[in-house]
């Protein structure tokens, strides 16, 4: 059983009916801080340069970001931790992070180089985590808001990808149909591979579109997702409507204890 004991009270989580299309941008935001000096910093280290109007392809977009998200899971170590609004500076400097936050980490690093990002807000089933918490049920929350990043890349072929420009991070290292055919099975959520690492292996699919070739492989994860939040600008603005998964005060309590604890282990 989930809790809901730790979630915001009074909070529904919907899709808004007038949301309307989500542009996405380059700017730096609180979370995605990229003009911070420690995040310029980590640039440079992984040779990746600001940007100065590079019309590059998507492909070379696109290789860059691997090489971003290759560098990003070397040495910012998987840990669990309730604090998705963490600057990315701050997530750089502790050296270690949540899935979500190395995705914002992903984030900053494509905004830096003249990558528009935006994020699809997802609110995924608690039971998804099951598997890394097999003794402690019911304590993992009930939902959990998942930002979900896309980056915007000019000259993507539409026929490859029907969400082009966008390209969502699922698709970073291949399309799902090509990844879930790779051999390398599905996402299980148990295990030292975290969600981060995954997605360059193996489809993860939110939406049903894709069917692992392997017995008890687990590429679709439609079934973990209780609503579509649509899209965003930016985690900044998921998380100001939508609010973080845990309240604050179950945060400040649970913080301490989860970042001490690696999810790769």
């Amino acid at each position: 059983m989930t809790s809901s004991l730790l979630t915001p009270r009074g909070r529904v989580r919907v899709r808004t009916a007038d949301r309307g299309p989500a542009a996405g941008s380059t700017a730096a935001t609180r979370i995605l801080d990229w003009r911070h000096p420690t995040v310029s910093s980590f640039l440079r280290r992984i040779d990746i340069p600001a940007d100065s109007g590079d019309v590059s392809g998507p492909d070379h977009r696109i290789a860059a970001l691997r090489q971003a998200h290759r560098w990003i899971a070397a040495v910012v170590q998987p840990v669990y931790s309730v604090q998705d609004e963490r600057p990315v500076s701050e997530v750089l400097r502790r050296g270690h992070g949540s899935c979500s936050q190395r995705l914002a980490v992903l984030e900053a690093v494509a905004r830096a180089s003249g990558v528009a990002t935006r994020v699809r807000g997802l609110l995924v089933d608690g039971k998804f985590w099951y598997p890394r918490f097999p003794r402690l049920h019911r304590i993992v929350p009930d939902q959990v808001v998942l930002a979900w990043p896309e980056f915007r890349l000019d000259g993507l072929s539409s026929a490859d990808h029907p969400t082009a420009p966008w390209l969502p991070v699922s698709e970073l290292f291949g399309g799902l149909d090509e990844l879930s055919e790779s051999g390398g099975g599905g996402f299980t959520n148990a295990g030292a591979e975290t969600l981060f690492e995954a997605l360059s292996r193996t489809a993860i699919d939110w939406d049903g579109a894709t069917v692992c070739p392997t017995a008890g492989s687990t590429c679709d994860l439609s079934a973990c997702v209780l609503a579509d939040l649509g899209h965003f600008d930016s985690r900044d603005e998921l998380f100001a409507e939508h609010g973080q998964t845990l309240c604050r005060m179950a945060r400040l309590l649970a913080e301490p204890v989860l970042s001490r604890r690696s999810a790769g282990a």
